[in-house]
Protein backbone atom coordinates (compact mmCIF):
# COMPACT_ATOMS: atom_id res chain seq x y z
CA UNK A 1 0.00 0.00 0.00
CA UNK A 2 1.50 3.32 -1.09
CA UNK A 3 0.86 6.52 0.75
CA UNK A 4 2.15 9.78 2.12
CA UNK A 5 3.01 10.71 5.68
CA UNK A 6 2.95 14.42 6.48
CA UNK A 7 4.55 15.58 9.72
CA UNK A 8 6.47 18.60 11.00
CA UNK A 9 8.50 16.65 13.58
CA UNK A 10 9.81 13.17 14.26
CA UNK A 11 10.05 11.79 17.80
CA UNK A 12 11.76 8.68 19.18
CA UNK A 13 10.61 6.54 22.13
CA UNK A 14 12.60 8.67 24.60
CA UNK A 15 10.87 11.89 23.58
CA UNK A 16 13.76 13.28 21.55
CA UNK A 17 12.44 15.09 18.50
CA UNK A 18 13.68 16.88 15.38
CA UNK A 19 12.12 18.72 12.46
CA UNK A 20 11.38 16.45 9.51
CA UNK A 21 13.47 18.74 7.28
CA UNK A 22 16.54 17.71 9.34
CA UNK A 23 15.89 14.06 8.54
CA UNK A 24 15.22 14.75 4.87
CA UNK A 25 17.96 17.29 4.11
CA UNK A 26 20.50 15.85 6.55
CA UNK A 27 20.45 12.31 5.18
CA UNK A 28 22.87 10.97 2.62
CA UNK A 29 21.38 10.90 -0.87
CA UNK A 30 23.96 8.36 -2.05
CA UNK A 31 26.92 6.34 -0.73
CA UNK A 32 29.14 3.55 -2.01
CA UNK A 33 31.87 1.14 -0.91
CA UNK A 34 34.08 -0.15 -3.72
CA UNK A 35 36.70 -2.90 -3.97
CA UNK A 36 39.05 -1.37 -6.52
CA UNK A 37 41.04 -4.56 -7.06
CA UNK A 38 38.16 -6.31 -8.85
CA UNK A 39 37.72 -5.95 -12.61
CA UNK A 40 33.97 -6.48 -12.26
CA UNK A 41 31.58 -6.43 -9.34
CA UNK A 42 33.54 -3.58 -7.78
CA UNK A 43 30.58 -2.21 -5.81
CA UNK A 44 30.39 -3.99 -2.46
CA UNK A 45 27.52 -1.95 -1.03
CA UNK A 46 25.70 1.20 -2.08
CA UNK A 47 22.63 3.37 -1.85
CA UNK A 48 21.59 5.78 -4.59
CA UNK A 49 24.47 4.65 -6.84
CA UNK A 50 23.74 2.82 -10.09
CA UNK A 51 27.34 2.00 -11.02
CA UNK A 52 31.04 2.61 -10.43
CA UNK A 53 33.36 2.51 -13.43
CA UNK A 54 37.15 2.31 -13.38
CA UNK A 55 38.24 4.94 -15.95
CA UNK A 56 42.04 4.88 -15.66
CA UNK A 57 44.79 4.67 -13.10
CA UNK A 58 43.32 6.19 -9.91
CA UNK A 59 40.16 7.59 -11.60
CA UNK A 60 36.67 6.20 -10.94
CA UNK A 61 33.26 7.39 -12.17
CA UNK A 62 30.34 7.12 -9.74
CA UNK A 63 26.89 7.28 -11.41
CA UNK A 64 23.82 8.10 -9.34
CA UNK A 65 20.53 6.16 -9.48
CA UNK A 66 18.55 9.39 -9.23
CA UNK A 67 19.89 12.70 -10.50
CA UNK A 68 20.63 15.47 -8.01
CA UNK A 69 18.78 18.77 -8.52
CA UNK A 70 22.11 20.41 -9.36
CA UNK A 71 25.83 19.63 -9.13
CA UNK A 72 26.31 21.58 -5.89
CA UNK A 73 26.22 18.53 -3.64
CA UNK A 74 28.66 17.86 -0.85
CA UNK A 75 30.77 14.72 -0.57
CA UNK A 76 33.29 12.95 1.59
CA UNK A 77 35.61 10.37 0.05
CA UNK A 78 38.44 8.19 1.30
CA UNK A 79 40.40 5.21 0.06
CA UNK A 80 43.03 2.67 1.07
CA UNK A 81 45.80 0.78 -0.67
CA UNK A 82 48.29 -1.77 0.50
CA UNK A 83 51.00 -3.79 -1.13
CA UNK A 84 52.65 -6.81 0.41
CA UNK A 85 51.11 -6.10 3.80
CA UNK A 86 52.28 -2.47 3.83
CA UNK A 87 49.46 0.08 4.01
CA UNK A 88 49.90 3.49 2.43
CA UNK A 89 48.03 6.73 3.13
CA UNK A 90 45.78 7.78 0.28
CA UNK A 91 44.47 11.08 -1.00
CA UNK A 92 40.96 10.83 -2.44
CA UNK A 93 39.00 13.74 -3.83
CA UNK A 94 36.29 14.67 -6.29
CA UNK A 95 37.74 15.68 -9.65
CA UNK A 96 36.52 19.15 -10.56
CA UNK A 97 37.77 20.20 -13.96
CA UNK A 98 36.64 20.02 -17.57
CA UNK A 99 35.73 16.50 -18.63
CA UNK A 100 35.71 15.24 -15.06
CA UNK A 101 33.60 17.97 -13.43
CA UNK A 102 30.71 16.77 -11.21
CA UNK A 103 27.28 16.66 -12.85
CA UNK A 104 23.78 15.91 -11.59
CA UNK A 105 24.06 12.28 -12.71
CA UNK A 106 27.68 11.36 -11.91
CA UNK A 107 30.99 12.45 -10.45
CA UNK A 108 34.62 11.35 -10.73
CA UNK A 109 36.82 10.36 -7.80
CA UNK A 110 40.61 10.57 -7.96
CA UNK A 111 42.61 8.48 -5.50
CA UNK A 112 46.39 8.58 -5.20
CA UNK A 113 48.99 7.20 -2.84
CA UNK A 114 50.26 10.10 -0.73
CA UNK A 115 53.85 11.24 -1.38
CA UNK A 116 54.69 8.22 -3.48
CA UNK A 117 55.56 10.02 -6.72
CA UNK A 118 53.34 7.68 -8.72
CA UNK A 119 50.43 8.55 -10.96
CA UNK A 120 48.14 6.24 -9.02
CA UNK A 121 47.09 2.70 -8.33
CA UNK A 122 43.95 0.63 -8.23
CA UNK A 123 42.75 1.23 -4.69
CA UNK A 124 41.89 -1.66 -2.40
CA UNK A 125 38.83 0.16 -1.07
CA UNK A 126 37.11 3.40 -1.97
CA UNK A 127 34.39 4.96 0.17
CA UNK A 128 32.18 7.91 -0.82
CA UNK A 129 29.07 9.60 0.56
CA UNK A 130 27.02 12.38 -1.05
CA UNK A 131 24.66 14.95 0.51
CA UNK A 132 22.35 17.61 -0.95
Amino acid sequence: MAGTIVSDTLQDGSGNSTATTNAIKGSAKAWVTVNGTLSSGMTLASYGVSSVTYISSCLYQVSFSTAFTDANYSSAVSSSWDSGGNSYPMIANIANNGTYAPSTTSTYIVSRVYNNGSTGFLVNYLYAIFFR
